[in-house]
């Protein structure tokens, strides 16, 4: 039976610490890094998605960072090809690839190799339910027709996803079946790789805490200033680039419609939100390995030696 490739994740909610963890780990391990953040794959957006600096890379080979400009789409089918991508070539190079990130779809997607196919022959209907989007209340309305045809997949997607819940609605009317069906499906596949699915997570009060001190990091280092800039190159609130914590709450007040004070409030509370979020996700996945902060004290040496442990176990199940 041929063996199968190698793949490390590195997953947990925002602020948990994942960066500086995964340079150890791939510098322990031979690996390279791979993106898995919606925001970070755009050119001109560093402070909003906390995007790592090439001095704090220590060497170690980064994908998916600063390769599409801020008006190109972006979404989970080019992540899966592009990701794919940039697994060939690392494997190629004897190395193992490391995805690192909070967005569980994107990781999900590769993990399971997820078909995403669809018959995109008829395309007036997303048409339709884009043209109702932009309307006054229109993504209201359509979020609302989503949990009446899907509750499950509403419950998983965030109302202001608007591509998401567009695409559910498209799916379920394509194929007369839920979209969170097809997903549940999908996921009981077997993963395509040998692989270590590791969550870093903390104590709740401490990641809101860490998110809260982080928000105030990023103002004092220029995030106004990084979306008054994308403003006034032509950016638009519409793109999916703006739709990110931070710019679209900035977007907001540069338009005059709440203060900077409000706008930096919604951030902090919606970012907690998202943590919570991403949490809710990684407790549904499979054979996952959570490593709690708190419950090591804090020492990171102790959480990088088993998870190295972890991989040279692994590796050697497939040589056997």
């Amino acid at each position: 039976m041929e063996s199968k490739r190698p793949l490390l994740i590195l997953g947990g909610p925002t602020a948990a610490g994942k960066t500086k963890l995964s340079i150890l780990l791939a510098k322990a391990v031979g690996g390279e890094i791979i993106s898995a953040d919606s925001m970070q794959v755009y050119r001109h957006m560093d402070i909003g998605s906390a995007k790592i600096r090439p001095e704090e890379m220590e060497g170690v080979p980064h994908h998916l960072i600063d390769i599409l400009e801020p008006g190109e789409a972006f979404n989970v089918v080019i992540f899966q090809e592009l990701c794919k991508e940039a697994m060939t070539g690392i494997y190629e190079r004897g190395h193992i690839p490391i995805l690192t990130g909070g967005t569980g779809f994107y990781i999900q997607a590769v993990l399971y190799d997820i078909d995403f196919t669809e018959n995109d022959s008829d395309t007036s209907y997303r048409r339709e339910l884009e043209a109702e989007a932009q309307k006054d209340g229109g993504r209201e309305k359509l979020y609302a027709m989503l949990k009446e045809v899907d509750e499950k997949a509403a419950l998983a997607i965030h109302p202001n996803n608007v591509k998401r819940v567009i695409r559910a609605l498209e799916f379920e009317r394509q194929t007369h079946s839920p979209i969170s069906l097809h997903n549940e499906i999908q996921r009981e596949k077997k993963s395509p790789y040998a692989y270590c699915y590791f969550v870093l997570t903390d104590k709740r009060e401490k990641l809101y805490e860490k998110i809260d001190k982080r928000v105030d990091r990023m103002l004092e280092e220029g995030l106004l200033g990084e979306v008054e800039a994308l403003r006034a190159g032509g950016c638009t609130r519409d793109m999916v680039s703006m739709q990110g914590l931070g710019y679209k709450e900035l977007f907001a007040y540069l338009e005059g419609e709440i203060t900077l004070e409000e706008a930096v409030y919604r951030i902090k509370r919606d970012t907690r939100h998202f943590a919570k979020r991403q949490l809710t996700w990684l407790k549904r996945e499979k054979d996952v390995v959570w490593y709690d902060k708190s419950a090591f004290q804090y020492d990171e040496d102790a959480i990088l030696k088993d998870m190295v442990k972890r991989t040279a176990i692994l590796l050697e199940k497939e040589e056997d």
